[in-house]
């Protein structure tokens, strides 16, 4: 597995992005606060810019890496987003800081055509027996970056300034480029076929598709309750650190340092756990995890209570991660995998983009403790409707669709 040349460039590739989007996050959150005195609708506004394209081009993204060639079309997402970062630091050299979102806004479009490629890729070239290893390596590097991600990114704001930070990301997607160039030549595309249907021909077969197939249809209103809640949660993490815990605004990257460093014993257990659980189960257990530590965040007013949860949650977020890719990938074939992603994520990113316009409004008129609580109740129920597949055992075959010339 470690010497797929697939794997080993889509990870290097990642743990480049990684950095970028680490520092980018966490520069933006801290300039926007200081620019605009703690205001939270313009915190809130951030995790939409960073959304709201997921939820309208995801579904476009999957459709066309279905049909383009993989890796000419990650290496290209990663240039054009670089470019974008170095227009924005033209327009804040010229003071317009509201030209921030657009770094954030053309990045989150772009990875919707490069993320179902790396995917598609995974599925084409690692055995099936290894994707969920390959899901569990991702995941560790994610949980990397929770905990040195924060570090790294206040620290390069709060000593090198937000133009420094914005270089620092375009520079990351340059080098990911360049790490993906290394990856073996694109397998040639049957362009004929292609040509033979529309776009919308295609999105109309993906959203049959994912509706003909009893765990993709259940795992799609999973991700709509899931994006809801997260949604809500997302944009009020900083005022967990300020209201709750009267702590400075910086206090939140400790918390997602917490966080992040229990992801990276999560996901060796979940890795383990994996290996005689359904992966619906799987992500059941994450979720109602979810639901546990969401509800004591929003409540507790004690600091170490607090970082507790953010420990127990950090310990179980593998469960969620490892079990939706699991379940996307053993349930889907290859040709389908992109318009698959492009169905389930705005699902997920629409009810999630409802949920972050909505949170700084619903803090303003009620409490952290009632946005929180909201949340909770929206992971419980997310998490009730997977008990219907627990343990279905269907496959890739399972929405394999009716044979038809327009499909083959």
């Amino acid at each position: 597995m470690f010497r797929n040349p697939h794997v080993q460039a889509i990870m290097a590739s990642n743990l480049l992005l990684q950095l970028g989007i680490w520092v980018r996050n966490f520069a933006i959150l801290l300039y926007v606060t200081d620019i605009t005195n703690d205001d939270p609708i313009y915190v809130s506004l951030i995790s939409v810019a960073e959304f709201a394209p997921i939820f309208l081009f995801s579904f476009i993204g999957g459709t066309f890496a279905d049909r383009w060639r993989p890796k000419m079309t990650m290496v290209w997402c990663d240039i054009l987003s670089a470019v974008s970062v170095f227009v924005v630091l033209l327009t804040l050299v010229f003071g317009s800081w509201q030209s921030i979102f657009f770094a954030t806004l053309v990045s989150a479009i772009l990875s919707q055509f490069s993320m179902p490629s790396a995917l598609k890729l995974l599925k084409r070239h690692v055995p099936e027996a290894q994707l969920q290893q390959v899901m569990a390596m991702f995941q560790t590097l994610m949980a990397i970056f929770m905990v040195i991600g924060p570090i790294i990114g206040t620290f390069v704001y709060q000593k090198y300034g937000i133009f420094v930070s914005i270089g620092v990301m375009g520079a990351m997607f340059l080098l990911s480029a360049l790490a993906l160039s290394f990856l073996p030549k694109d397998q040639p595309v049957d362009n004929a076929s292609a040509e033979e249907k529309s776009v919308s021909r295609e999105m109309k077969e993906g959203f049959a598709y994912v509706f003909r197939s009893k765990v993709l249809k259940t795992l799609g209103g999973t991700f709509a309750l899931a994006g809801l809640a997260v949604g809500l949660v997302q944009p009020m993490a900083i005022f967990v650190a300020t209201i709750n815990l009267g702590m400075d605004k910086s206090f939140l990257q400790w918390l997602l340092m917490a966080n992040g460093a229990a992801m990276l014993v999560g996901g060796g257990v979940a890795f383990a756990i994996s290996k005689k659980v359904s992966a619906p189960k799987l992500l059941a257990l994450g979720m109602f995890v979810g639901t546990l530590t969401t509800f004591v965040i929003g409540w507790s007013t004690n600091v170490p209570l607090t970082i507790g949860m953010q420990v127990l949650g950090g310990l179980f977020f593998p469960c969620i991660h490892i079990g939706i890719n699991t379940i996307i990938l053993q349930n889907t074939e290859e040709s389908f995998v992109g318009r698959v992603n492009g169905v389930l994520n705005p699902m997920f990113m629409g009810m999630m983009v409802v949920g972050m316009s909505a949170a700084g409004a619903f803090l303003n008129v009620s409490s952290l403790l009632t946005v929180y609580a909201a949340a909770g109740f929206l992971f419980l129920a997310g998490t009730l409707t997977l008990v219907p597949i627990f343990n279905y055992k269907g496959g890739s075959n399972d929405a394999a669709p009716a044979p038809s010339p327009s499909i083959h």
